[in-house]
């Protein structure tokens, strides 16, 4: 077992308990007592020696080594509000010349990556101000490399507003809601596939390629809000569950000299064809060449594909095949002279330099680790972060594109590190946490020598310390079908090891995550702090099929999701239990989205190593999740009816004995309020005794005022009556 102690801990936990401020829901949940400071709206310039950020409502340069205020690029309150301009600057792009800065206002969140705003354009050389479209919010807004035109989305149509004489060019005008989208994703692309913007710039910004989105087969799912009126609203929207029809999409390309939109590229709704899903849209350094990326339904086989737009051309760059799936990332990287690819075909999630022409790839990292984020290539050197020491931290590498050096570590202090670096690469501002120690924020340069630091987090570190929070341990144990588990553990202050506490088990557990990180955890840390106070241990542990550990690791729960995850967290349950402070009798677990669905599987498969659980917004059958996720990896229903049937919790309805809480927002637009209904329904069947808390229109995050704080005061009051700590009675 290894303990990681910094000296502020080592301090801490010599303070007798009674001295430690007690931690309370509303310093977590209203007064956010424990919220970390960050850097808000920070951009490089191309400069490479100063940075923007959002600062006091106004967009202000400051030079990277000092630190100091250069100049302020624009200030919202100093804006003209005739145009419909609120005085408030929500978020800012810049053109490529950096002249001009896009801004947005009152901003309107739709689904989990996409919104609605009013957009404006302000010009630091001549100060003009200028609306995109003064009659409403409008979607995507998106400057043109050369910063003359604007294209955004509004009613599922893409325009185009020329800048310099005000000419708005409607691209399409076929949009419909729940029919036809241009230029924007539907729900599922949104959320699966993590982008929403389907539209983009060539280089020279004189085309515009775009995806259309024929979603008039999808069948729709409706949920119902609630705002004090005489009849409830219904949200009705396009939702493809299991095995269910997508959306038609196809690729274009509109040139905005001769006005003239070219189709490219189509991929079926329904299974007549190999091709189902274009994941991905990039421009080459050319301004001629397009690429895009198309999957299979069972997106076990994915294809790069390069249109020459001028000669109306089509031509593969690679294939890539997995016996499991094949992962989209935003990792390509186009050079002069190939293109940068990631792949787990070793095992591992390594870089590969490929050249136009389809020769064989140049492995740019052979290790034995994954390579978890690529920053980029500048001067002949690559950028990227990588769990090279173990899956638990993060360090950033450097190695040369052609030689054969190895990967050389320039941020690789203990925890979680994060970079992001300026245009020439030669400043990168580095976030490092760990586990027991929120972030710091640092300018560092190329060499990985540590300039000045942006923030600190001090007067946190002091209050955790303030309060009592007790030191993280990690520790690694191996289960009974032979896998060495990772997990971390927190113990109540001064705890007398003869004596047996409560624990609670927290899990996700879905397939690439990672919950056992040695960063700085959140809020929900902070809540395991005060249930430690209040005499709980707290215990995490990463089962099969998460992330950092290589490909089979996270792979081996294809077809079964929740079988392995599942085994293996009633084997660390029992680990744990056999521990002489835990009492065995006494564990819970909580888990949240796909950490809900295992925390069902638990107290249900599990009924007679659990004794309470938490499920928050669970899926509970697989067969009513959205098709992109769940087909990744169970494929359809009707080709895995028994990996369905026998890893939803709700045909194990029957096997309740402990305590149960069923959480759900009833607006939840993702794992749909139907999956906790149809739990409900089921242990009513089998006269199984519950309780369940929902909230209206809230989705899935479940939150907004004082939502949070309600919903872990009741989780909070449940594990103290359901588990009962010491000194405490029902």
């Amino acid at each position: 077992m290894r303990l990681l102690l910094p000296l502020l801990f080592l301090f801490a936990a010599s303070l007798p308990a009674q001295q430690a401020r007690p931690i309370t829901l509303e310093d977590i949940w209203a007064s956010y007592t424990f919220s970390p400071n960050g850097v808000s709206g920070f951009n490089f310039r191309q400069d490479g020696t100063s940075y923007t950020e959002r600062t006091d409502n106004a967009v202000v340069t400051y030079d990277i080594t000092t630190g100091e205020a250069t100049d302020t690029l624009v200030n919202g309150g100093a804006l003209p509000t005739d145009s419909g301009f609120s005085g408030r600057i929500d978020s800012y792009t810049f053109s490529d010349d950096e002249r001009k800065l896009l801004i947005s206002s009152e901003t309107e969140q739709l689904f989990r990556r996409s919104s609605q705003s009013y957009f404006f354009v302000y010009d630091t050389e001549d100060d003009s101000f200028t609306a995109v479209y003064p009659e409403g919010k409008i979607r995507l807004a998106t400057l043109d490399p050369t910063g003359e035109n604007v294209a955004f989305v509004v009613d599922n149509n893409l325009f185009i507003r020329h800048l310099a004489d005000g000419e708005l060019t409607q691209v399409t005008k076929d949009g419909e809601v729940n029919a036809i989208i241009n230029g924007a994703t539907d729900w599922v692309y949104e959320e699966e596939f993590g982008f929403s913007k389907a539209l983009y710039w060539s280089p020279d910004g004189e085309r515009l390629a775009f995806l259309k989105f024929d979603e008039s087969a999808v069948p729709e799912f409706t949920y119902t809000d609630f705002h004090n009126g005489m009849y409830p609203e219904y949200n009705t929207f396009k939702y493809p569950k299991v095995g269910e029809e997508n959306s038609t999409v196809s690729l274009h390309v509109y040139e905005l000299d001769g006005e003239e939109t070219t189709d490219l590229l189509t991929v079926n709704s329904d299974d007549s064809g190999e091709w189902h899903y274009i994941p991905r849209v990039q421009w080459t350094l050319d301004d001629e060449e397009l690429t895009a990326q198309r999957m299979n339904r069972h997106q076990n086989k994915l294809e790069l594909l390069l249109f020459d737009v001028d000669d109306n051309e089509q031509r593969t760059l690679l294939t890539e095949e997995n016996k499991y799936y094949v992962d989209v990332t935003d990792n390509l990287t186009f050079l002069e002279d190939g293109f940068i690819w990631t792949s787990e075909e070793s095992g591992f999630n390594q870089l590969y330099h490929y050249d136009m022409d389809g020769g064989k790839p140049v492995p740019l990292t052979s290790a034995a680790y994954d390579v978890t984020e690529f920053y980029g290539v500048h001067d002949g050197r690559i950028y990227f972060q990588a769990a090279g020491r173990d899956p638990m931290q993060r360090e950033v590498y450097t190695k040369s594109l052609r030689g054969r050096d190895l990967p050389s570590p320039i941020a690789a202090e203990r925890g979680y590190n994060d970079a992001q670096f300026s245009g020439n690469y030669g400043y990168f501002v580095l976030t490092n946490s760990n586990i027991n120690r929120p972030a710091r924020v640092t300018v560092m340069d190329d060499t990985g020598t540590e300039i000045r630091t942006i923030v600190t987090n001090d007067a946190l570190t002091e209050r955790i310390g303030d309060y009592g929070f007790q030191p993280v341990e990690f520790f690694s144990f191996t289960t009974e079908e032979g896998t060495e588990l990772n997990g971390y553990l927190i113990k109540p202050a001064g705890m007398d090891s003869t004596k047996a506490h409560p624990l609670l088990m927290h899990v996700y557990g879905g397939p690439g995550s990672q919950q056992v990180l040695d960063n700085w955890r959140g809020s929900n840390m902070v809540w395991f702090q005060m249930l430690v106070q209040k005499g709980f241990v707290v215990a995490v542990v990463d089962n099969r099929g998460t992330g950092a550990r290589g490909e089979e690791m996270k792979k081996q729960t294809y077809l079964t999701l929740g079988k392995q995850e599942t085994e293996d967290q009633i084997s660390a349950a029992k680990y744990l239990g056999s521990l002489d402070y835990v009492d065995a009798d006494r564990i819970g677990i909580f888990g949240w989205s796909y950490g809900g669905f295992m925390a069902l599987h638990a107290i249900l498969q599990g009924n007679e190593t659990f004794a309470a659980a938490i499920a928050v917004a669970p899926v509970t059958n697989w067969k009513w999740y959205d098709s992109i996720y769940t087909e990744r990896y169970m494929r359809t229903y009707a080709e895995n009816q028994a990996g369905y049937d026998e890893n939803s919790p709700i045909n194990y309805a029957d096997r309740l004995k402990g305590d149960l809480l069923l959480v759900h927002g009833m607006g939840d637009d993702n794992v749909h309020f139907q999956h906790t209904a149809e739990m409900a329904n089921a242990l009513i069947m089998n006269n199984k005794q519950f309780e369940t808390y929902f909230y209206p229109n809230r989705n899935h995050g479940i939150y907004g005022g004082p939502t949070r704080l309600h919903l872990y005061t009741k989780m909070t009051n449940f594990l103290m009556n359901s588990l009962m700590p010491e000194g405490t009675s029902k």
